[in-house]
């Protein structure tokens, strides 16, 4: 299996054109500031300690992919200015990763044709039961139009750009991190697999989750996303999925190994 996965991987490192990432939310399901905390965190006055929920936007050409819609998505089209969606990316089920899918209908209206989702089973399913109008059999006028594809961990296309789903463990639900040329998206986890971790392999810009410095059973800490991003090897990795725990972002940044910083919103890479 791995041979496979190795094969298209290099080839994706030469033939790849470049990948730009807009972090629209790196923070935990609640966000930060979380409501009624009067943290140092929560009180900042640093643009950069404001946290919406995960989420990202990823641009091959001329095409526009995000990576799950949580319920700050449609706040977070606007400030990142988008006008066009070619296609919705889920990782995982949870309500902070899909809430905010219903507005897609404003990409429907201006493009007149469906969004594309990509989905795995356990994720369809939470959309069936979360936006059951979407699929009745009688269409209510307005309603979000999709085409929903089924993934898991085999390797799909969108049009000419390949994406490697990652298959990581987010406590005991198994959830899906993206490889994208040299670009890799990891959220919501707190082990990955020795064979999905081949994955990787000369990934030059990994994002992984990092919540908070104390133990949690669901999510890396810092000190195991530092670890793990050690045993990788990209040149830069960028951490998010944090919460107000995670300390002020200048103060945690200027503690972290070369090579690794905490994203913020609005932060843009562009990954050749």
């Amino acid at each position: 299996m791995w041979e496979f996965y190795k094969f298209n991987v290099r080839n994706i490192i030469i033939m790849g054109t470049p990948v730009k990432v807009t972090f629209l939310g790196t923070g935990t399901s609640q966000g930060v500031p979380l409501i009624g905390c009067t943290c140092e965190v929560c009180t900042s006055t640093d643009s950069k300690d404001k946290r919406l929920r995960s989420s990202i936007q990823v641009e091959v050409g001329d095409k526009v992919f995000v990576i799950d819609s949580g319920p700050d998505f449609r706040q977070q089209m606007l400030r990142a200015g988008t006008k066009r969606l070619d296609a919705l990316i889920f990782t995982h089920s949870h309500k902070d990763h899909i809430a905010g899918m219903d507005d897609i209908r404003a990409f429907n209206f201006h493009s007149g044709r469906a969004v594309d989702v990509y989905a795995n089973n356990q994720v369809q399913e939470a959309l069936r039961r979360e936006f059951q109008y979407i699929f009745a059999e009688e269409s209510y006028p307005g309603i979000p139009k999709i085409n929903l594809h089924t993934i898991d961990k085999s390797p799909f296309f969108i049009e000419d750009t390949e994406i490697i789903p990652i298959e990581v463990i987010h406590y005991k639900m198994p959830v899906l991190g993206f490889r994208i040329g040299n670009f890799s998206y990891i959220t919501d986890a707190n082990f990955i697999s020795e064979e999905e971790k081949l994955k990787l392999k000369g990934t030059k810009t990994l994002v992984l989750n990092a919540l908070r410095k104390e133990k949690h059973i669901s999510h890396f800490t810092l000190d195991e996303a530092i670890a793990l991003a050690k045993e990788i090897g990209a040149e830069q990795t960028y951490f998010t999925h944090m919460s107000h725990q995670i300390g002020l972002n200048e103060t945690v940044n200027k503690s972290l190994p070369e090579g690794m910083s905490l994203a913020w919103d609005g932060l843009q890479i562009i990954v050749d």
